[in-house]
């Protein structure tokens, strides 16, 4: 096993070049999993995506980009050509991809080109190279001026080494610089002997919803900055986006993530690809938002995204956007209240935000909700307090009497994780507990130990009778 270079600052690797090259291929290759999704449709990424990639032992920020396209900045692919310069520009060193078996083309002159003129150092990659078609490719690139091609297949993983000794001195220079300002740094810093409190890592948050209710426009109104690829047109997220981002101190990564439809109304493949990427960053969020519509209010769609959400046991925060043009501010408020607890019962007190991703209105109040129900989420109860408690609810309102006419006897409760809040209960009979006794306790819990509006699980197990037979 290959040790990895421990970087101090990563240098940043942009992949570029014209649609469906393989830069996708090439980014999950270097990110060591599938993160972008890749298809045979050209187009397919839009925004700029970042993941942390190794390759010979080296750390580095690698990017995946939009194809490069000439398009008034105007149109979707305009827009897109303008993620990319700005991908380029933060770049240490860029990537220029080209399909060794189609050969050099125009745009690829063109391309090579422009960044031959630019501030950034270029490193051409031949790819698709495996096999005898990709040679006569692989020699027109000389032609690019952009000295020797790197002859790769980032599907077969071909070439990688050579790779990495292109992207070795550039990785080792910005070990000098890190170096250089360590050395600077250290005498300031010996002598501090505070502790460092323990990093629990970045508040995992995904914005979901249907396609065009404004993940996007929000996701860029939190950062400041336009980051993420907008617009009037239906569906221009299709890749999950990541982006690590800092909120009054606290680290946090953003997900935007593509619209989800009924699965009725999905009918492309790589539709049905973007939504399960959407879905999947449901899975390993901590907290979800799902983003509505100020004029469609928790519909049927949003009512099955909103019990994956619970059913994944994450925390939940339902947002209406585009609040500042809203035309009934009281009868959409009503129906989101009226639909919350008839159709999402198992989770009272989900808070609810209303907001414009536009114009910034209400996003202080979101990401105050979402500071705070993280931290509901990630509760812990201690087990003298349940114990009391559980003693208490039994006083109050006994089990009912098994199947057999036995009494049902809960005899210790504690709590087994956190995120979401666990708890299991030792009980004489659990197969005799019926399913609203159990409703009951959940809903004791949330309302005794200030738990609104996140999913706790309760388990039942049997505790053994010491006394008893073996």
């Amino acid at each position: 096993m290959t040790e990895e270079r421990p970087l101090a600052g990563d240098i940043v690797v942009a992949i570029v070049g014209r649609p469906n090259v393989g830069k996708s291929t090439l980014f999950n290759r270097l990110a060591g999993r599938r993160l972008a999704i890749v298809h045979d449709q050209p187009g397919v990424t839009r925004d700029r995506r970042e993941a942390q990639a190794s390759l010979g032992g080296m750390s580095f920020m690698v990017i995946d980009t939009a194809g490069l396209e000439e398009a008034d900045v105007s149109s979707l692919e305009g827009r897109m050509r303008v993620q990319t310069d700005r991908a380029i520009a933060e770049a240490d060193v860029v990537l220029l991809l080209i399909d060794a078996r189609a050969g050099v083309t125009p745009a690829d002159a063109h391309f090579g080109d422009l960044l031959r003129r630019g501030h950034s150092p270029v490193i051409l990659v031949a790819n698709k190279c495996e096999g005898a078609a990709g040679q006569p490719g692989l020699y027109e690139a000389y032609s690019l001026g952009l000295g020797d091609p790197v002859p790769i297949s980032a599907e077969h993983g071909e070439g990688m080494a050579l790779l990495a000794e292109c992207l070795l001195p550039h990785v080792e220079a910005r070990e000098r610089l890190d170096a250089a300002a360590t050395d600077k740094d250290e005498g300031e810093d010996k002598d501090e002997g505070e502790k460092e409190e323990a990093d629990e890592g970045p508040l995992q948050l995904a914005i979901v919803g249907r396609p065009n209710v404004g993940k996007s426009t929000l996701i860029n109104t939190l950062l400041g900055d336009e980051r993420m690829l907008t617009g009037p047109e239906a569906g221009i997220t299709r890749d999950s986006i990541s982006i690590d981002w800092s909120y009054q101190g606290r680290r946090i990564r953003l997900v935007d993530t593509a619209g989800i439809r009924r699965r009725t109304k999905i009918t492309a493949e790589l539709e049905r690809l973007a939504v399960a990427n959407s879905l999947q960053a449901v899975d390993f969020a901590q907290v979800v938002v799902l983003l509505l519509d100020a004029a469609a209010v928790l519909d049927r769609q949003d009512l099955t995204i909103a019990r994956r959400v619970i059913d994944e046991g994450r925390a939940l925060i339902v947002a209406v956007n585009k609040w500042d043009i809203a035309a009934d501010r009281a009868g959409s408020l009503q129906r989101l209240n009226d639909r919350l607890q008839t159709s999402l019962p198992q989770v009272l007190g989900i808070p609810t935000v209303t907001l414009s991703g536009l114009t910034g209105q209400g996003v202080e109040r979101l990401m105050a909700e979402v500071l705070r129900i993280r931290a509901v989420w990630g509760s812990r109860v201690p087990t003298s307090a349940l114990n009391r408690w559980l003693a208490g609810v039994q006083e109050h309102h006994p089990p009912p009497m098994g199947k057999h006419g036995k009494r049902i006897r809960m005899r210790y409760m504690t709590q087994i994780k956190s995120r979401p809040p666990t708890f299991v209960v030792f009980t004489s009979r659990p197969e005799d507990v019926p399913d609203a006794y159990v409703r009951y306790l959940v809903n004791g819990l949330r309302q005794d130990f200030n738990l609104p509006g996140v999913p706790i699980r309760l388990y039942l197990r049997r505790s053994e009778n010491p006394f008893a037979p073996s």
